[in-house]
């Protein structure tokens, strides 16, 4: 090997010009056999496997992926993945994408609004996505969510209108808990609600309102949080205020577990014993619930149907995009919610 013959063993990577080079075959053939197209006799394909592991060759993913037209990835936009909302519908997903064969590129955004879905786009498709897939579009509307032409793409909302294919979950399950604290004797339920920019809180909201209305029981002002304890705890505070005052505050059902763990604490802070004196729901049913004294009764969210039927929208589009040219109507999928009795409620006292 001479000065000006760089070898197989320079230091720049191998080329698919070496692997035809070794194998004696042009370097067609050897595309041939990085495609799997079957115009190649075993006997070619055997060697130039050899040559290739020969000269030290790794494909090119992006080049062959350019090739076949689809990256085996999906493209993720979150919004505060530290939610537990948030970070178990990702989790959900990228079960769901993994047992498709596919890998997952996420992009956190701080705010979800035209320029940071814009941005995150832009970012996604230089990582060379299939699909894209916006988690919680909160405050979006169809008149400001520009996706790429072509793209295809599902929004966990169920809210959003426009020609968006969309999953989310329904609110039978808060409408059982509401129904249920009513069943055991409390006169109403209060509500600790999320944020009012949010869809799922206002979805949570509006159902709970159309619970106690169904039943003529009183709908009471409503105290709200950000998801956290903290705020849960803040807000605990100010309900076990307007109980001292004289307000009847027996049952509140939180709008996230996160709250009503807050709100837990600030009623034991205060020396009420759970749940003969407040009863409390959470919503989510997060693993941690079931292990607090008392257990956490809870609206249970199917986040692994949620991730089920959003990658199944997707690759549906990804794979037929004739079909999803021709279809005239976005399609909405419902994932039902569930009431999971424990032991956080009870009949009030008085009762």
């Amino acid at each position: 090997m001479t000065s000006s013959d760089p070898g197989v063993g320079a230091s720049r990577s191998a080329s698919i010009v070496d692997v035809a080079r070794v194998a004696g075959v042009s370097n067609q053939t050897v595309s041939r056999v990085l495609t799997g197209a079957q115009r190649v006799s075993a006997r070619t394909r055997e060697s130039v496997l050899r040559a290739m592991a020969e000269v030290g060759y790794v494909p090119n993913a992006a080049a062959r992926a350019l090739r076949r037209g689809s990256f085996d990835t999906i493209g993720v936009i979150v919004h505060q993945l530290s939610r537990t909302g948030e970070s178990s519908a990702v989790e959900a997903i990228v079960h769901a994408a993994r047992a498709n064969g596919y890998t997952v590129s996420l992009v956190d955004v701080e705010q979800v609004t035209d320029d940071t879905v814009e941005a995150a786009v832009e970012r996604l498709q230089h990582q060379l996505i299939d699909g894209l897939v916006i988690v919680r579009h909160e405050t979006g509307t169809a008149l400001n969510l520009h996706v790429p032409p072509n793209m295809a793409h599902v929004v966990l909302d169920p809210r959003l209108e426009g020609p968006h294919d969309t999953v989310g979950a329904d609110q039978h399950g808060t409408v059982e808990a509401v129904r249920h604290l009513l069943g055991l004797g409390h006169a109403t339920v209060h509500h600790l609600a999320g944020p009012p920019n949010s869809t799922p809180a206002i979805a949570r909201e509006e159902a709970w309102r159309v619970a106690l209305e169904e039943r003529g029981a009183d709908v009471p002002e409503l105290v709200r949080g950000d998801w956290t304890p903290e705020s849960g705890y803040a807000a605990g505070l100010e309900l076990l205020e307007r109980r001292r005052a004289g307000e009847r505050v027996t049952a509140v059902l939180a709008a996230s577990d996160e709250m009503a763990i807050g709100l837990r604490h600030a009623a034991r802070d205060a020396g009420l014993s759970l749940p003969d004196e407040l009863s409390i729901v959470g919503f989510d049913n997060i693993p941690l619930g079931a292990h607090l004294s008392p257990a956490l009764t809870s609206v249970e969210q199917d986040f692994t149907h949620i991730g089920e039927a959003i990658v199944e929208l997707l690759l549906d589009q990804i794979r037929n995009p004739a079909a999803a040219d021709e279809r005239r109507e976005p399609r909405r999928r419902i994932i039902p919610t569930r009431l999971v009795v424990r032991d956080s409620t009870a009949p009030p006292a008085s009762a």
